[in-house]
């Protein structure tokens, strides 16, 4: 039986397996979080824990990279990749609001 109390947000992947599913090196991973660009979970004792939704969003680091962009430019393209999300959903909820009344 799957435990329900482990969301894709909960950390449950290690520096090293998420290296692995990245197919970066442990420093970049480092190296990413210092630069904002992603916020893993911390055990008590310090040690990062990734999540499914980190690891998704690493990989698309890793595909933005590829295509040429720095960490800064990759920021950006992130933040607004966030913000038109949150509005497509913001216009979906106002849609089905409309539809109701």
């Amino acid at each position: 039986m799957p435990d329900e109390s482990v969301t894709p947000t909960t950390g449950v992947f290690g520096i090293g397996v998420v290296a692995n599913l990245t197919g970066t090196g442990v420093q970049n991973l480092r190296a990413y979080e210092k630069a904002g660009l992603v916020h893993p979970q911390r055990t008590d004792g310090g040690t990062r824990l990734y999540s499914s939704a980190d690891v998704a969003r690493l990989q698309r680091i890793t595909l933005l990279l590829d295509a040429g962009l720095n960490l800064a430019g990759i920021a950006m393209v992130l933040s607004l990749e966030a913000d038109n999300e949150r509005l497509r959903k913001q216009v979906a909820r106002e849609r089905t609001n409309r539809e109701r009344h």
